[in-house]
């Protein structure tokens, strides 16, 4: 038994009940993947394949019905699954930067609005489906001890209880942050709410400096806070733990050659890139994707970030920032949306699927971008 599920028995404790009063309803637990992650040797020699990447699935009617933005998204997700079935790209797990319902702390919401959407993927679909956790789900605090947070903390572990990628010397337990290694691609899941906290840095250090380069040519991390954005979150605004990821964490990915992050939080699309100059004084690069279009009331583009401290505090290592996509000004420029990453041997595109009204959108002038990776 790992700790996603023990973890859950000891914090989802029901609230002291008083005399007359309905019992808390415990949150229900999405169902584990059909086809659940294989260990990591037995895919060492995997360098084709695919995964899907989306994030902000919270509706307007949470614990109230199934939230129907997310559902457009999980069955257009699903023929995009089957559509790749059998080929060597095809789809092997589902990454969620966070956000899955407007209040973790309500289990109603978990199970009426998130749950069973999920269970299609894991279930029908058959994959492995990893989230990390959002402000809505945690809430933003950054103090551990919060009772707020431990509420919501709790029903996120026990909802994500069977989902955990099976080796324990890759999970924090006690926390939602985990890793994993598919084929040629590494993945880092991390609660961005506690950016400073100083366990989950320092476990996260050591995943990433225990990575076998050799094998692993694509890097990846994924939480909910971007570093940087352009939507309410982010432009001129800076959060607290926005400061922290550019503080604490875009150093430590530079350092151990992170080569895409996704993150959430914004409800649209846009793509930065960072390049810098490594110790021998190669240039590398980094892509981060903001996915925000699962379902949350969609936002719309308010300005550039102030980019210069970061830039100067990366001075040493030449750090240069481009806005390869920006959102639109206007939440109808923004469709819902999720995107399938897929990788090639050294190479990986993104692309990205919009659905209903916004079917057909190309952020890119199409609506798919390779990017291109400097020799090793």
């Amino acid at each position: 038994m790992n700790h996603r599920t023990v973890i859950p028995a000891i914090l989802l404790v029901l609230l002291p009940i008083a005399a007359g009063a309905q019992q808390t309803p415990v949150v229900r637990a999405i169902v584990p993947p059909r086809n659940p992650l294989p260990p990591e040797a037995a895919t060492r020699d995997s360098t084709h394949f695919s995964f899907i990447v989306y994030g902000d699935t919270r509706g307007r009617r949470d614990g109230q019905e199934v939230q129907y933005e997310h559902w457009l998204i999980v069955d257009d997700m699903l023929r995009t699954i089957a559509a790749r079935a059998g080929r060597p790209d095809a789809v092997r797990f589902v990454l969620q930067t966070g956000d899955a319902v407007v209040n973790g702390r309500d289990p109603s919401q978990w199970n009426e609005s998130f749950t069973d959407l999920v269970n299609r993927l894991t279930g029908e679909a058959g994959l492995p489906y990893f989230i990390a956790p959002g402000n809505h789900d945690v809430t933003g605090s950054r103090d551990l001890a919060s009772p707020q947070r431990q509420l919501g903390l709790a029903n996120f572990m026990h909802v994500t209880g069977n989902l955990a990628p099976g080796d324990a010397a890759r999970e924090l337990p006690g926390y939602p942050s985990l890793a994993f290694g598919y084929g040629n691609t590494f993945v880092l899941a991390l609660d961005s709410n506690i950016a400073d906290d100083s366990v989950q840095l320092a476990w996260a250090s050591r995943q990433l400096a225990g990575i076998d380069h050799e094998r692993f040519r694509h890097i990846v991390a994924f939480f909910h806070n971007p570093p940087f954005s352009s939507g309410p979150h982010g432009g001129i605004t800076v959060e607290p733990a926005t400061a922290i990821v550019r503080e604490k964490w875009l150093p430590l990915f530079r350092q151990h050659g992170v080569t895409l992050i996704f993150t959430g939080h914004e409800h649209f699309f846009e793509h930065w890139t960072e390049r810098w100059r490594d110790a021998a004084g190669q240039w590398q690069r980094m892509d981060q994707f903001v996915t925000g279009g699962g379902g949350a009331p969609l936002y719309r583009y308010q300005g550039e970030p102030d980019l210069r401290p970061y830039l100067a505090a990366g001075r040493a290592d030449s750090v240069r920032r481009e806005h390869v996509v920006r959102p639109g000004p206007d939440p109808g420029d923004n469709p819902y949306h999720y995107l399938l990453v897929t990788v090639a041997g050294a190479e990986v595109s993104v692309e990205v699927f919009s659905v209903d009204w916004g079917r057909g959108w190309q952020p890119y002038r199409s609506a798919r971008i390779r990017l291109e990776r400097p020799a090793p």
